[in-house]
């Protein structure tokens, strides 16, 4: 028997396996919060053609059960192929081909920063005397003694460690390996382990609005082991942060949005300690790096005041809290450091940003973009850094759009109108029949639909152009991409608008940053572009709907996924944590929500490619050059 995919995928199914188990063996991994006892309802895959049978509908509407959707770590295969559709939301992606490729780089770029590895723990051989009738002291005394007698002192021990201490003590005949971590106020004593357990790994994470990200790490060399990536699952409770604040706060939510991604990371770690034979208990550190109201709700922390003026959030630098306080799947006493925020809007994941760029280390001015859900933007020196979040939306990846997806494996990549004809030639990520568009794609489609005539400047689809790819839709016009037996994508003229919006966005925040200090376009040496879909992002398009200012390309440079690469550092290097700090309190943030001067240039903005055409030369002679 075989399953069959959407995609394309074939894999042997073995008699008496659940589609969840085959998947995982064939290298499928789904979002499985419950671990496979079909109760979280997290697994759900819809069955096209084949019959099976299911042990459990938990979590499952009658509308998706109607429609064929069924939980896979219930579900057997009845005598025959079966062919599946797997939602995005029900994908994990582990070993990721791009982020595996970038790092060597990655591990470059560290060594060119910082040549030591000095993770989050410290490692203390101990010999302790074994307590007799003559020496009696109490267990934390003695420990303290030697510990004293090795010149460190000012040690705090947490209730949880002394809790621990006796039974581990005895188990270890009182030859131990202690890890303790650095802080302000000395060193904290975290757990204890047995020295012949050399092993120390840790987790670098980056908690994005739409997606997460983890790196799993070998401490003692600094090499990435693997990586996985999934749908950040608060993305039920809204696309933005400012909706997610509102169900947190006035929904009541805020426990079940932390449960939901603390489960998320968990569930991308599980599958990659069961490849590689690693047990939790060996990782002993973790990073986080994300928005302000990523890291909040990440930790419990009300996030309420961020979206309420004057935008304060309870804290923007961050204890080392333990593991175990959020049922982290390491070492329960394992230290988590949260990369420092800036202001309510512009978090840790922008200091990662910065840290990863290097601009806070160059003389010359340049910018720093992360193109996300927020559109976080930075422009300075090793001098001085300013810093503005223009909420762009989470369109570019993927949501809030009709057929919006990330840049993975069947989304249309690029797009191209042959010229006199109405055949598109689209770019497919994977070279699959595409299932959906993501961010670089559908900037693609957005210029050829207006370099060609199939929408006005204001994103309108004009009508008696291209007529046999457009059509009446529930919403409006809609302007077919691809069309098969199977599927259709499209997009939508309230896509279009949203794209326009979002386009406009980042760039009123780049020109009101410049004008905020008195510099032009010209002024930057660099502009440095992360984001998840940097990677397929072609700028000559982007710079021609205006979503990128008309500068020499040469000064572009893409970086990819900035936040988890500064995570990485971070969890690898004490200098580049005091970095962190230093970056984040030597930032200037512009809020650009009480800012009559940003609302002006978004409003010109909303025009492809702007209202003052003479911003854009090139575009300008690409047009005219179009119209003779």
């Amino acid at each position: 028997m075989q399953i069959k995919l959407t995609t394309g995928h074939i894999f042997d199914l073995n008699e008496g396996e659940t589609l969840q188990d085959a998947l995982k063996r064939n290298g499928v991994y789904l979002v499985a919060s419950c671990g496979g006892k079909g109760i979280c309802g997290k697994c759900k895959i819809k069955v096209i053609e084949g019959k099976y049978r299911t042990e459990s509908i938990a979590k499952l509407t009658p509308e998706e059960i109607e429609q064929g959707f069924v939980l896979a770590c219930k579900t057997f295969v009845v005598s025959e192929d079966i062919t599946i559709d797997i939602p995005k939301t029900s994908k994990l992606v582990v070993g990721d081909i791009i982020e595996i490729s970038r790092t060597k780089d990655l591990f470059e770029l560290f060594t060119s920063i910082e040549k030591n590895i000095q993770p989050l723990i410290n490692w203390l051989d101990i010999d302790i005397p074994a307590p007799t009738l003559d020496n009696n002291l109490s267990d934390l005394e003695r420990l303290k003694r030697i510990i004293e007698e090795k010149g460190i002192n000012s040690m705090e021990f947490s209730l949880d460690f002394v809790r621990s201490l006796p039974e581990i003590l005895r188990k270890l005949e009182w030859k131990i390996r202690l890890a303790y971590i650095n802080t302000d106020a000395g060193r904290k004593a975290m757990f204890i382990k047995s020295r012949e357990e050399d092993k120390s790994y840790g987790i670098a994470v980056d908690i994005g609005t739409t997606t997460i990200v983890l790196y799993l790490v070998d401490l003692s060399n600094g090499k990435v082991i693997d990586t996985g990536s999934t749908y950040n699952s608060q993305i039920r409770f809204g696309d933005d942060v400012i909706t997610r604040i509102i169900q947190a706060t006035e929904g009541g939510m805020l426990d079940e949005m932390r449960e939901n991604v603390v489960e998320d990371i968990n569930n991308l770690l599980q599958p990659l300690l069961e490849k590689y034979n690693i047990l939790s208990d060996e990782i002993h550190s973790a990073v986080i790096a994300g928005n302000t109201t990523m890291s909040h709700l990440f930790w419990g922390i009300n996030p309420g005041f961020i979206r309420e003026e004057p935008y304060v959030p309870v804290l923007n630098s961050f204890p080392v809290w333990s593991a175990g306080k959020i049922n982290l799947s390491i070492n329960k006493n394992a230290p988590v450091y949260t990369l420092p925020c800036v202001a309510s809007y512009v978090g840790g994941d922008i200091v990662s940003g910065v840290i990863a760029s290097k601009i806070n280390l160059s003389k010359k001015i340049s910018l720093f973009m992360d193109i996300g859900t927020n559109g976080e933007i930075v422009l300075g020196n090793e001098e001085w850094l300013v810093t503005a979040a223009c909420s762009a939306g989470p369109c570019f990846e993927g949501s809030g759009i009709r057929h919006g997806m990330r840049a993975t494996e069947g989304a249309i990549e690029s797009v191209k109108i042959i010229p006199g004809t109405s055949e598109f030639v689209l770019g497919v990520i994977g070279n699959k029949k595409p299932i959906g568009i993501c961010g670089s794609g559908m900037i693609d489609a957005l210029t050829e639909m207006f370099m060609n005539g199939a929408i006005d400047q204001k994103g309108k689809i004009i009508k008696n152009k291209f007529t046999e790819r457009i059509k009446e839709g529930f919403e409006g016009p809609e302007f077919i991409l691809y069309k098969d037996d199977k599927r259709e994508i499209v997009l939508t003229e309230v896509d279009i608008e949203n794209l326009i919006r979002a386009k406009a966005a980042i760039f009123a925040g780049i020109s009101l940053l410049l004008r905020e200090t008195g510099f032009t376009f010209d002024d930057i040496e660099k502009i440095y572009i992360a984001g998840g879909f940097g990677n397929y992002l072609n700028i000559e398009k982007a710079i021609f709907i205006g979503m990128l200012p008309d500068i020499p390309r040469e000064k572009f440079r893409f970086l990819g996924n900035t936040s988890i690469a500064g995570a990485y550092m971070c969890l690898l290097s004490e200098n580049v944590r005091r970095e962190a700090e230093y970056i984040a309190g030597k930032m200037t943030n512009i809020e650009l929500s009480v800012s009559r001067g940003f609302m002006d240039e978004y409003i010109s903005a909303l025009f492809l490619p702007h209202t003052n055409i003479e911003l854009y030369p090139s575009v300008k002679n690409i047009l005219a050059r179009k119209n003779t």
